[in-house]
């Protein structure tokens, strides 16, 4: 007899459908986390104002936050696999039709597809997936470790996409850009999906449980909280390479910058995207990590004081190769923290039944602040030049939520007490 303990499957931490799940977030986000990159090249081609992209990728964001929680009502319904099979088809028609669009109206039209096919393969799926085949112990940290992932797509993403415009134009890409989607359904065998609910168990528990969260002062603040984040990042994923490249000193010819080869403030731009997610893979795991040992909602408060900070230096200081780097390093170690923070904080308080539909809904506000961050930049940038007076707004929803966090009842809901009658 073997005197070595074995896990059950539920203990293990790194079980097929954490490594499943994280591949197929990992080059979700690699292709999402480029769009920035396509700013100037786009822009160029058509002679279109800054706002006519911008909008294209802000729709983006708005469509995957609307599609959210559809596609986790669709998972919970139909079974997650069919709601991934489904999100790929869409991501990558919406990345062949963006290559042949001619006019800014087609171009934001097939940006919703893509922005329904990102929530059929992207966190609200996945990471309800990862959080139900986790034990309670492993859980918090298995978000974590999932949510890294997706910033491991963040730092090959933007320098895929730069070098593959040095070998072909912008169209071709976003072509690449589709097959790559669709080996995201290699890794579906890897994935245990549940049993699909009926239709009774559906209408019944979930709206049951979506009236306790929406009537629940917690889960707004959570909603609400989730805004800022979707706005910063939103925000620096589609503007802050056009930003650098157009407002950063230059790059001194005999600095460490150009040792490494990164010789223009164009490729400093996809480099700052990747540094930001290379520091979020280890943010990510930490901020998992440590929502196992203490209180969630003021581990976001945290957070989001940091993040404030961070953002207010940057724009009080000359901007110049080394603020970019120190500023990306910092801002990636809380980039997607708040993710594994704020869906753990969803599954303890409501349970992870429905856990897919309720992060989808709190997700559906972070895509509203990245709807508003991405347009918004653009439409200030053709209006004043520059990016100042939007950036001014990211620092100021960032202390919001901040002090939105700290009053949320952190308990489940079955264990609350009931109100005292008047």
């Amino acid at each position: 007899m073997s005197l070595s303990p074995t896990l059950s499957p539920s203990a293990r931490l790194f079980t097929p459908v954490l490594i499943g799940g994280s591949l197929i977030l990992l080059i979700n986000f690699a292709l999402r986390a480029s769009f920035g990159v396509f700013q100037i090249p786009v822009a160029e081609t058509f002679d279109w104002p800054r706002a006519d992209f911008s909008l294209a990728i802000a729709i983006q964001n708005l469509a995957w936050g609307i599609g959210q929680p559809i596609f986790g009502a669709l998972a919970e319904r139909w079974g997650d696999r069919w709601a991934i099979i489904l999100g790929a088809a869409l991501y990558s028609l919406g990345l062949l039709m963006t290559a042949v669009a001619q006019t800014p109206g087609a171009m934001q039209m097939w940006e919703i597809a893509v922005g329904f096919g990102i929530a059929g393969t992207g966190f609200g799926v996945i990471l309800a997936i990862v959080g139900r085949a986790a034990s309670d112990d492993n859980r918090s940290l298995a978000l974590g470790i999932a949510t890294a992932a997706g910033s491991a797509g963040q730092v090959v993403g933007p320098p895929l996409a730069e070098g593959l415009l040095a070998l072909m134009p912008w169209p071709q890409v976003f072509m690449v850009f589709a097959g790559l989607v669709l080996t995201t359904l290699l890794f579906l065998p890897m994935l245990r999906s549940r049993e699909p609910a009926s239709r009774a168990e559906i209408e019944e528990s979930m709206g049951h449980v979506l009236r306790r969260a929406f009537t629940d002062p917690s889960y707004l603040m959570i909603f609400a909280g989730f805004f800022s984040c979707g706005y910063q990042l939103a925000f620096i994923t589609a503007h802050f390479p056009a930003m650098i490249t157009e407002m950063c000193g230059p790059i001194a010819p005999d600095g460490g910058l150009a040792a490494l080869g990164i010789t223009t403030t164009s490729a400093l731009g996809a480099v700052a995207i990747s540094l930001i997610g290379l520091t979020n893979i280890a943010g990510s795991i930490l901020a998992g990590w440590l929502g196992r040992k203490y209180s969630r909602k003021y581990l976001l408060a945290g957070v989001y004081t940091l993040r404030t900070i961070a953002a207010a230096w940057f724009i009080l200081t000359p901007i110049t190769p080394t603020t970019v780097v120190v500023f990306s390093l910092v801002m990636g170690s809380l980039w997607l923290a708040t993710v594994p923070l704020t869906s753990g904080l969803v599954a303890y308080i409501y349970g992870l039944r429905y856990m897919g539909t309720l992060y989808g809904f709190v997700f559906l506000s972070h895509q509203l602040g990245s709807f508003l961050g991405v347009w918004l930049g653009g439409r200030l940038y053709d209006a004043y030049g520059d990016y100042t007076i939007v950036w001014w707004v990211g620092v100021g929803v960032g202390a919001f939520s901040a002090l939105i966090h700290l009053p949320v009842r952190e308990a489940p809901m079955g264990l609350r007490p009931a109100p005292v009658a008047a």
